[in-house]
C-alpha cells in the first residue's frame, strides 16, 4: 500500500470512529503507524487531508459499485438484487460509509470540500440514470435522485438512525417496490 493510501485509510478510520474533531495530522500519523509528520508532508493543511479523504473514499466505493456502471437493461428483479447487494455492502462497511456521512457534512461548510465531494456523488447519480434509462423510467433524472436519496435514507437509518440493518432480502423488496412504483407499467419485471 502507498503511503498515501495508508495515509487516506487511517483518516477514514478516523472519521469514522472520532468523527471529524478526532481527524488531525498527528492521529492519522499514529494509526497509520507513521513517523510523526508523515502526513502533514503528504497533505499539508487540513483541506489537503480531507480531499486525499474523499479520493481514496471514491476509489473505494467506486470499486463497490463496478457493477452498477453500466447501462445495459436490467429488469426490476435483477435490478432490484444488484440494488440490494450494493446497499448491503455499505451496511457491512459501516467505517466507510460513517466517514462519508462525516465528510457530508463537513461539505456543508466547506466550499472547496463541498466542490469534490458533488463531483464524486455526481459519479454515482449519473450511475444511476443510466440504469433507470436502460429499465424504461420516463425521467430517469428525476428517478435516480429518488433512488440515490432511498438508497442514502436506508443508510443513514441503518448506521446513524434509529433503524436496524435490513437483512438481504429486506432490501431487495423495498428496492422492488420502489422501482415498480417508479416506473409503473413501463417496468420490465
Amino acid at each position: 500500500m502507498k503511503r498515501s493510501e495508508a495515509v487516506a485509510e487511517a483518516a477514514i478510520t478516523l472519521l469514522a470512529d472520532r468523527g471529524m474533531r478526532g481527524l488531525t495530522h498527528r492521529a492519522v500519523d499514529e494509526a497509520a503507524g507513521l513517523p510523526p509528520g508523515s502526513t502533514s508532508n503528504l497533505a499539508r493543511t487540513r483541506a489537503a487531508l480531507l480531499e486525499l479523504t474523499m479520493s481514496r473514499l471514491t476509489e473505494l466505493e467506486e470499486r463497490v459499485f463496478a457493477d452498477a456502471f453500466v447501462s445495459e437493461p436490467l429488469t426490476v428483479a435483477e435490478l432490484s438484487e444488484l440494488m440490494a447487494r450494493l446497499l448491503q455492502v455499505q451496511l457491512q462497511d459501516r467505517r466507510r460509509t460513517l466517514a462519508r456521512f462525516e465528510l457530508a457534512l463537513e461539505a456543508t461548510r466547506r466550499p472547496e470540500l463541498r466542490r469534490i465531494y458533488d463531483r464524486a456523488g455526481r459519479r454515482f447519480r449519473d450511475a444511476a440514470v443510466a440504469l433507470l434509462t436502460a429499465a424504461g423510467s420516463a425521467d430517469p433524472v428525476r428517478h435516480g435522485r429518488q433512488v440515490v436519496a432511498f438508497g442514502e435514507g436506508i443508510m443513514f437509518d441503518a448506521i446513524a438512525g434509529a433503524g436496524s440493518e435490513p437483512a438481504l432480502d429486506e432490501l431487495q423488496d423495498a428496492v422492488r417496490e420502489l422501482l415498480i412504483g417508479m416506473l409503473g407499467g413501463e417496468a420490465k419485471q
